[in-house]
């Protein structure tokens, strides 16, 4: 069942220290992919672990920073700063949703896997780790495990694309029913799917498995790295999550997963703007898209000669030009804002629907208005929808008006807040890091963990 995953009891409970492992941690080139990973990295680290990271050069810096050893994509294919169409000649010719995403599972995903696997192997000649942590789309995953015959927990940082009878197929963007005849319907999308729209880079992936002899029961692309990996632990709560009667028994659910944060003692962010409107709206694309066009500029002119003072992080992308565009004193337009520092002003989230920020919203009780179809995005954005924790436009290029409707009604229908703020409560059950720790030492200390296990259920009697 669904609902039985194990909230921590003993939150102070601390992973294993003073017989530390070597842990590899590994993970897709993608911000999304590497910075849930990074708290998780610096709690191993400091129970006593030898940790270390395989990952693309863009990200050397930052581990450097967080004092991590940094081993550099060698065979495997790099993503220079989150540029895929430059790494990926022709993916610009595909737009529209299914034909990059069945290119970007083919050529981003499944190929690279032999590469990881043997810059992995590499590593292992100098870095002989006892477990590998990756994130669930790294395709490195199935040679680690039934290859080189270490065990693996990937981490969810997208919703949860296990295949279940209970649910419409996974990549689309669909709402599950619950139905009987929406059951039906259900069963037979996931047959057309995977024939006519994943059929093709499932095929590339078997033929790759067989090549490496790497066992498979032909499972497709979306469940293959869940059942090759020993833990599958999932980024979020189930209430975030549609029910699945079905859901293996693998698969642990840990929380709010967000990027490492050093404790620094710097003044928080704040401009007195905030407190002299009575609305405020938070807009953001990521750090990925790169066209202002999509999200940020129609939201400034959605609010624009408005009493609604609208505060839009850039991420770098073209942020003197809105300045100069939009110099309205209701706007608010920096390269980078802690979003902590902002969201407990703000009324309402504007995203393209990053996971990560998706999470941190909920975590600030913030009612949210999503836009965003590629990248996984329409599967977070429906889940936004679904749980009625703001609206999903279901577009990548929302309108003013629509914008401005959607924020409308979030500001006079507390069904929104109500809603996202029973998300945040359940999220504040879960210690994610030291659910993380007790799961490694059930892998890597079965015998210890079981002791610990058992004193702390005594203790808690």
């Amino acid at each position: 069942m669904q609902n039985n995953q194990p909230v921590l009891q003993n939150p102070s409970a601390r992973s294993a220290q003073g017989r530390g492992k070597k842990i590899l941690f590994a993970s897709f080139p993608a911000d999304g992919h590497f910075n849930p990973l990074t708290g998780l990295a610096k709690y191993l680290q400091a129970a006593g672990h030898d940790v270390r990271w395989y990952t693309s050069p863009t990200y050397q810096e930052k581990l450097g920073k967080l004092q991590i050893p940094f081993f550099p994509f060698k065979k495997a294919v790099d993503v220079s700063n989150n540029d895929f169409d430059k790494a990926f000649p022709g993916r610009e010719k595909h737009k529209t949703q299914i034909s990059r995403l069945k290119f970007d599972i083919i050529n981003a995903f499944i190929k690279r896997g032999p590469e990881y696997y043997a810059d992995i192997r590499e590593i292992r000649r100098q870095f002989s780790f006892d477990l590998l942590v990756a994130d669930i789309a790294f395709t490195g995953i199935p040679f680690v495990k039934e290859l080189m015959q270490v065990p693996v927990i990937s981490i969810g940082v997208f919703p949860l694309c296990e295949t279940s009878k209970d649910l419409p197929p996974a990549g689309l963007g669909m709402l599950p029913s619950y139905s009987f005849f929406g059951k039906i319907k259900q069963a037979v999308l996931r047959g057309i799917s995977g024939k006519l729209i994943f059929g093709a880079p499932n095929k590339v992936m078997f033929r790759m498995y067989d090549e490496y002899k790497i066992p498979h029961n032909g499972e497709s692309l979306f469940d293959s790295g869940i059942q090759k990996s020993s833990l599958m632990l999932q980024s979020g709560t189930p209430g975030f999550e549609y029910y699945r009667s079905d859901l293996s028994s693998h698969i642990r659910y840990i929380g709010a997963l967000l990027p490492y944060l050093s404790g620094s003692t710097a003044n928080p962010w704040f401009d007195e703007r905030l407190n002299q409107f009575e609305k405020v709206v938070l807009v953001t694309q990521g750090t990925v898209e790169k066209d202002v066009e999509k999200i940020l500029v129609p939201t400034l002119r959605a609010f624009k000669n408005t009493g609604v003072l609208v505060v839009a992080t850039t991420g770098g992308n073209g942020t003197a030009a809105l300045r100069e565009r939009f110099p309205d004193h209701n706007f608010i337009i920096e390269d980078f804002i802690p979003f902590n520092d902002v969201m407990p002003y703000a009324d309402v989230y504007i995203t393209n629907g990053g996971y990560g920020g998706v999470m941190l919203g909920i975590e600030n009780k913030l009612p949210m208005i999503v836009a965003g179809l590629h990248e996984g995005k329409n599967e977070i954005c429906a889940r936004v929808g679904y749980f009625k924790l703001g609206i999903n436009l279901k577009t990548e290029l929302p309108r003013p008006e629509k914008i401005r409707a959607a924020a409308e009604e979030i500001f006079t229908n507390d069904l929104y807040r109500i809603s996202v703020t029973r998300m945040s409560k359940e999220f504040a059950q879960y210690d994610p890091y030291a659910l993380f720790g007790q799961y490694v030492d059930e892998l890597l200390y079965p015998g210890t963990a079981k002791i610990k296990t058992a004193i702390s259920q005594l203790s808690n009697n």
